[in-house]
């Protein structure tokens, strides 16, 4: 338990000397899970957005007619 606050102050300093260095990835790797993570998170904003709109579209527009019956009813079903 002692080891965390020690570990938490190394990550720390390692950010803030990212920070300073203007250096922010240290392999093609960190880019790369950079992007897909921004990607995923773009993704999911974009779908919650789209349901949004969608429900908001639903809620707000006017009542659609319901359908009717298409076709001829088959009266030898009926019992």
């Amino acid at each position: 338990m002692a080891d965390i606050p020690e570990e938490f102050q190394d990550q720390f300093n390692d950010v803030v000397s990212r920070l300073e260095s203007h250096h922010f990835f240290q392999s093609d790797w960190d880019i790369a899970s950079f992007a897909v993570f921004f990607i995923f998170i773009g993704m999911v904003l974009l779908l919650v957005l789209l349901v949004l709109i969608r429900c908001c579209c639903c809620c707000c527009g006017d009542e659609k007619p319901r359908r009717r019956k298409v076709g001829i009813e088959n009266m030898g079903l009926d019992s």
